[in-house]
């Protein structure tokens, strides 16, 4: 049997259609993103190879904590897209913490640091977990001081990077290092690509899934170079999110108005990030997407939708930095404090 022309017709304008609306999501889409920057730059702390390579060698210091056995790359694995694949991380003494470590790759794309956005800054991050008593329990900064100093090595890199300084080895100084060196770990990825004008970056299913991302609202949260980061939002804004005890940047400022308030994640890597949320009780992106449609947006994505969603945040993982792994550190001096568990 023949289909009548009219259907046809009908069928025709349908595609066209659908055709339409993919392309001025497409449209809006390029209008409000740019490609990844090759760095993020900051005023209060102008990025040196110097300060860089300072930068590197104190993020895989395991010394700068009380035990010897946890550095910053111990929660925020670089060659592991930056996280530790854990719910919350272990620190000092097996302890855990309580919330999910977030990836530290595009960070410095954020409008704060931590997700209640206690940290203004990247600098300012990096002073946190080493004084945390539960992360690599430092005693205070001084003492942090006293450690790299005691190690001969570290002299001329602080005089390096910061040759101004009468005393160059302090705690302040820390945290400009390895904020310079952070601010330097970007993912550049298909999706760049794709907004610098190569519409072949994505595949068909990507270039689907992007017009599910724009027209069920991601957008509304997820924007900037990192694709979030730039704001705080409720979690469960439309639908309570049942179990929630976690109270978020309330805990930080004690204002009523930011209970159940986080910094929206980067999506960046995010199929590489995983477990997620803030407390890592959600394993699979699958499952994630679907919570944030139905808890932010009020919305039931379908399996079909869900599925091209993901497939869209696959072209949003980028490539390593080629040099992940841990520099060579110098050598304890003689009056370097020992190794403490207690």
């Amino acid at each position: 049997m023949r289909t009548p022309l009219i259907l046809l017709v009908l069928l025709a304008a349908s595609v066209a259609s659908a055709q339409s609306a993919d392309a001025q999501a497409e449209t809006g889409f390029k209008a409000m993103y740019h490609p990844l920057p090759k760095q993020f730059d900051s005023d209060a702390n102008p990025i040196t190879p110097e300060k860089v390579a300072l930068g590197r060698m104190l993020f895989f210091e395991t010394r700068l904590s009380k035990n010897h056995d946890v550095s910053c790359n111990s929660c925020h694995l670089l060659d592991k897209y930056g996280v530790d694949s854990l719910a919350t991380s272990t620190g000092h003494r097996k302890q855990k913490g309580d919330r999910n470590a977030p990836t530290v790759y595009n960070a410095g794309g954020h409008i704060a640091q931590f997700w209640d956005g206690r940290a203004p800054t990247l600098e300012e991050q990096a002073k946190g977990p080493i004084l945390n008593p539960v992360e690599m329990a430092g005693a205070d900064a001084a003492s942090v001081e006293q450690v790299l100093r005691s190690i001969p090595g570290y002299a001329e890199p602080f005089k390096k990077a910061f040759p101004a300084d009468k005393e160059p080895i302090t705690y302040d100084n820390l945290g400009k290092a390895i904020g310079a060196f952070e601010r330097t770990l970007v993912t550049p990825a298909p999706i760049d690509r794709f907004l610098a004008g190569d519409d072949k970056a994505l595949t068909t299913e990507q270039h689907e899934g992007l017009a599910v991302f724009m027209n069920t609202g991601c957008i509304g949260c997820h924007m900037g170079p990192a694709f979030g980061g730039t704001m705080y939002q409720k979690l469960g804004a439309v639908t309570a999110v049942p179990g929630l005890k976690d109270e978020g940047r309330f805990q930080a400022t004690k204002l009523p108005a930011d209970k159940f308030m986080f910094r929206v994640p980067s999506l960046r890597n995010i199929e590489k990030t995983g477990p997620y949320l803030h407390d890592g009780s959600i394993k699979t992106l699958d499952e994630m997407v679907v919570f944030m449609a139905k808890y932010q947006l009020g919305k039931e994505l379908k399996p079909a939708e869900a599925k091209k969603l993901v497939a869209f945040l696959g072209a949003l993982t980028g490539e390593l930095p080629k040099d992940v792994k841990a520099p060579k550190l110098p050598p304890s001096g003689k009056d370097t404090p020992k190794p403490d568990p207690r």
